[in-house]
Formats: structure tokens, C-alpha cells, sequence
């Protein structure tokens, strides 16, 4: 249990990024932090001025705290690492640790599922190409992780939790004595601004969110996007306590809606229809999916994906 009397203030910092904002959250402890760290040039034109704002120094953070592996959440690392002087230390589970060390790892992981669903012959020029613009360096994480330990920013205790499902190596950060969650991608919701929850490995993801509700019990959570209600609006990145649990429940609900659908699907057989959504049209029309699934991030073919490779084994 952590030794804090008082509230930790966490402050979130966006940063723009195309159609995207991109979400990082300050932990202003006394060695403070910073939760995910979106792309190239996040640090710089989003998180600095910021800060400026709260009269903090991006240059003071000694702890940088990746909830995944995502270009969107780790591709600003190597820039914030150097601003502080490479004093910071970057934290990242073990299992998604190769996306830091490596950019070429993000495009091989696209080809290991989404490509097959989508024809783009300039997949890998594209992929290449946004890989090498938004993560501003490769590296070394200073500490890997593997879930159950507690992070000491200073006197405020920070445990780890392993919440695999989004990436293999997704974790959730606890402050200790608040209930304050910080889950990157992990409560998916309906999904954000594409419609459809992503998840690489659902029988991992759903039982993270149990996990969740059953063990974690948080008071709030800190979103990495502003995922989408049943109804289509978007929750904030900061949720109070009956926030995080609709969130919670609602993704739970949502999943076993997917789950049942992709599952008849498989069944019935899985052929080529023609349309963007093939070969998964019985999911999208189930679950009321119109969305553009080929856009990326591309979560409606990284999800079924994932769920044939369970019913189809």
C-alpha cells in the first residue's frame, strides 16, 4: 500500500496527431512521470508547453511509463528520453519490448494479420514509412517489466499490472491509496474514432477486463483515446468512478456481442465476398459495423483475426 496521504495529481497532456489527439498523462510525483508518450514530436509540440502550463519542466520527469507497444504510445519515447538528459527511465512489459527496440517489428506485425485481410499493394512502403516518422528512436527499455511489481516514483507507490488482449504486453499502472488506473488501450469499449474495439488476442483481453473489475476494482481510469459509449459518444480520457465501471461493463458486453458473431461466422465458413468487410460481412451487419475497416488502425480485421485463429483451432 502506498505511503501517499493525499492525492497524487495526474494532468493529461495531448498532443495532436492527423485526425487523432493523442493522449499522455502526467503523474506528478515526487520523481514524476509520464504515462505513454505518442509520436516523433509529441514531447516537443504537446507535452512541453503543456506542462509549461502547470509550471512543470518537461526536463524533471524521471519516469516514462509505456502502457504498450504502439507507434501511437511509445513512438515519442526515444525524444522524451533525451529531453530529460536520458535520466528518465523507460518501463515497458517484456512482450511488447521489441516494438521499442525496433521499428521494423511494427511492420512485421502488421503483415502477420491485417495484411491478409486488406489489399494495399503499397502496404509496405506505408508501413516503413510511418514507422520511421513516428517513433522517434529505437532503444533499450531501462526497466522490463512483467507484472506485480511496484514502481517507487519518489514515495508514490506505482504497481504494474500485466492486462494483455490489446498487444501481449499491454499493462495498466495502479497508483497505490487513489484506485487511479492508468489502462493505454486496454478498455476498448466500442472503440474510438473507428468504431469497432481492437484487440489482438480476445480470450486475453476479456479476461484482463475481468481482471479488471474482479481484482483491480479502480475508482478511475485513464484512457489512452477517448473510447465510444453502446450509443456512440465518447467517453473522456479521465473517467470517475461510474465512468470506469460502465466502461468497464460496457466492454465486456460489447466483446461477447463480437465473440458470438465472429464465432457464426467461423461456423458458416469464412469465404471471400468482395466487400471491405470480407471475409468477416456477417460480423460487421451483426454487430452494426460501418465503419471504413481498411482505415488504420484497422481494429475490425486485428479482432476477427484474432477470434478465427481460436475457431478455427
Amino acid at each position: 500500500m502506498s505511503d501517499t496521504t493525499s492525492p497524487v495529481a495526474i494532468h493529461p497532456l495531448v498532443s495532436p496527431w492527423g485526425r487523432f489527439g493523442l493522449y499522455s498523462f502526467f503523474i506528478d510525483a515526487p520523481e514524476p512521470a509520464i504515462v505513454d508518450t505518442g509520436v516523433t514530436g509529441s514531447p516537443t509540440d504537446g507535452m512541453k508547453p503543456e506542462l509549461e502550463k502547470l509550471g512543470k519542466n518537461i526536463e524533471d520527469v524521471r519516469w516514462i511509463l509505456l502502457t504498450h507497444g504502439h507507434i501511437d504510445h511509445l513512438g515519442g519515447a526515444y525524444e522524451l528520453w533525451e529531453m530529460t538528459g536520458r535520466q528518465a527511465k523507460v518501463v515497458i512489459h517484456e512482450a511488447d519490448a521489441p516494438y521499442l527496440r525496433s521499428r521494423q517489428h511494427h511492420v512485421d506485425q502488421y503483415f502477420a494479420a491485417r495484411d491478409s485481410y486488406i489489399d494495399n499493394p503499397n502496404a509496405r512502403q506505408e508501413q516503413e514509412s510511418n514507422a520511421q516518422a513516428a517513433i522517434s528512436g529505437e532503444m533499450e527499455p531501462d526497466v522490463i517489466v512483467h507484472g506485480g511489481e511496484t514502481l517507487d516514483l519518489g514515495g508514490v507507490q506505482v504497481k504494474v499490472h500485466h492486462i494483455p488482449g490489446h498487444t501481449a504486453g499491454s499493462v495498466a499502472y495502479e497508483v497505490l491509496g487513489q484506485g487511479s488506473v492508468f489502462v493505454g488501450d486496454s478498455v476498448q469499449v466500442h472503440g474510438a474514432a473507428n468504431g469497432f474495439p481492437g484487440f489482438e488476442d480476445p480470450d486475453t483481453y476479456r479476461a484482463s477486463l475481468e481482471y479488471l473489475v474482479d481484482e483491480v476494482k479502480p475508482t478511475n481510469l485513464y484512457l489512452g483515446h477517448p473510447y465510444r459509449t453502446t450509443a456512440g459518444e465518447p467517453y473522456g480520457v479521465e473517467l470517475n468512478a461510474e465512468e470506469t465501471q460502465a466502461a468497464l461493463n460496457e466492454s465486456l458486453e460489447i466483446e461477447a456481442r463480437v465473440r458470438a458473431a465472429a464465432q457464426q461466422a467461423v461456423d458458416a465458413g469464412l469465404s471471400d465476398t468482395g466487400t471491405v468487410y470480407s471475409p468477416f460481412d456477417h460480423v460487421a451487419q451483426t454487430i452494426g459495423y460501418t465503419g471504413d475497416p481498411t482505415r488504420e488502425p484497422a481494429p475490425f480485421f486485428t479482432s476477427l483475426h484474432g477470434y478465427r485463429t481460436i475457431f478455427e483451432h
